[in-house]
């Protein structure tokens, strides 16, 4: 009996899913990754394997890799959001701010200088495939982000809000290769750049979704405690938010990877405002006029209900992380029969890796209080993923020359599929011992404070 191609597409990718999950617990111990594998499965699924997923980034699917990539972006930039509840003049933020403005500056700048000196691209295209490859990756790198409130390590909060960042300040570099290639009004003296693709798209954005972030989230909570109302569908309030905060931030110019991720913040600093607010406004009365304490008064998500709410925001938002995380990585597997193979691509990868995001990272961390294995480790986990590959089609979506567009893409896959690889070989090994030292340095402050 034939079997349709799609039915053995359903086979396969519902095969993959039920696997991954029984065996979820087993690869978190292994030197492997889960997008490794969902790598391999794209592959197979793709015109090297079966055939059975086709596309054409350049023509009839860019548009759908676009809208793919950059809602899987969305989903990961709110959830890094999300799990970001140091205050905000904390001064461990000056890490992921000087990571996502001073190292980026540093790896777009020598990128570029690679792309133009030695990989023979015009001024332009070398600023665009910089500002491609700058960004790292907030869904693929997952296992070195913050993985529960109250974690205030350095490497891991670092990290995260990197990755938070990051992919809202490499727009403007984009924007400005595309414009030196004359695909962007860049302004006279290149002022509208400056004031309106710097400035006001950068700030408006995170201010746009820090503002609606606040506001929705405290509504929710004043209709929830005070009234009894807007209860359940927390789903809805995550992506509605995750779709205001994007399209205000848009029809505004700003830009919407800030304004999602700001919105996630703002969200997750609803916790701690609302567990400092007064005893008074928790309290309720009776029909009678008398006060009920918060233990007794009827409430139908319990007295913690701003924890409640961010648990099952953040539990959802994850959910739809790893769904979007496989869809992507299959999408990048099916891809790679696109990728011209470039013999400089052997030098270009590990001088990327092992060269230039280090030299970002200790020049942007300079005097920062960050410990010298964080330090090694922040350099080494500079992960590219989907990020890169929404900034590559939405660069090929702005009408570059044929060629052009190709070289790019073959450079950017290779790079993503490199970083997949080595950074999920490496990934389990390092942190567990990092987080092996981490315990033990623990445990010798706690032995040294009990002896004194």
């Amino acid at each position: 009996m034939a079997v349709e191609p799609a039915t053995v597409g359903f086979m396969v990718i519902g095969a993959l899913l039920i696997a991954m999950t029984m065996g979820n617990s087993l690869i978190a111990r292994l030197p492997v990754s889960a997008s490794m594998l969902y790598l391999l499965v794209g592959v197979g699924l793709g015109p090297a394997g079966l055939g059975l997923l086709v596309l054409d980034p350049f023509q009839d699917d860019r548009a759908l890799i676009e809208r793919l990539t950059e809602i899987a972006v969305l989903i990961s930039l709110f959830t890094a959001g999300l799990k970001l509840d140091l205050p905000l003049r904390d001064p461990r933020w000056r890490i992921p701010v000087r990571l996502a403005t001073v190292s980026m500056g540093i790896n777009v700048g020598v990128v570029t200088a690679l792309g133009y000196g030695l990989l023979g691209l015009s001024l332009g295209a070398a600023v665009v495939l910089a500002a491609i490859l700058s960004p790292t990756d907030p869904v693929l790198a997952s296992d070195v982000q913050v993985a529960r409130g109250g974690d205030r390590d350095r490497l891991r909060f670092g990290l995260t809000g990197e990755g938070g960042l990051n992919d809202g300040t490499a727009f403007p570099f984009v924007m400005l290769g595309l414009g030196l290639l004359h695909v962007h009004d860049l302004g006279t003296g290149g002022w509208r750049w400056w004031a309106v693709d710097v400035v006001w798209a950068a700030a408006g954005g995170l201010a746009i979704g820090y503002a609606l972030g606040a506001l929705v989230g405290r509504a929710i909570l004043v209709l929830r405690t005070r009234h009894h109302e807007a209860l359940g569908a927390d789903e809805f309030l995550a992506l509605g938010l995750i779709a205001l905060a994007y399209g205000v931030a848009l029809w505004l110019n700003a830009y919407g990877f800030l304004a999602v991720f700001a919105a996630g913040l703002a969200l997750r600093r609803l916790e701690p405002v609302a567990q400092a607010a007064p005893v008074a406004a928790r309290v309720r009365k009776s029909p009678a006029g008398a006060p009920v304490s918060a233990e007794h008064a009827p409430t139908a998500e319990g007295a913690d209900v701003p924890e409640q709410l961010m648990r099952a925001v953040a539990r959802f938002n994850t959910e739809l992380e790893h769904v979007a995380e496989v869809a992507v990585v299959l999408v990048v597997g099916a891809l790679l029969t696109w990728v011209q193979w470039d013999w400089r691509m052997l030098w270009f990868v590990p001088l990327l890796f092992v060269l230039v995001r280090p030299l970002a990272v200790v020049s942007g961390l300079w005097g920062a209080p960050v410990a010298r294995p964080q330090r090694r480790l922040i350099a080494w986990f500079g992960i590219r993923g989907i990020g890169s590959v929404y900034y590559l089609v939405y660069a090929i979506g702005h009408a570059l020359e044929p060629a052009l567009a190709r070289q790019l893409l073959s450079i950017t896959l290779t790079v993503v599929v490199a970083s997949v690889v080595l950074h999920g070989i490496s990934v389990t090994p390092l942190m567990q011992r990092y987080e092996k030292r981490r315990k033990h340095a623990r445990h010798r402050s706690r032995s040294g404070k009990r002896g004194e």
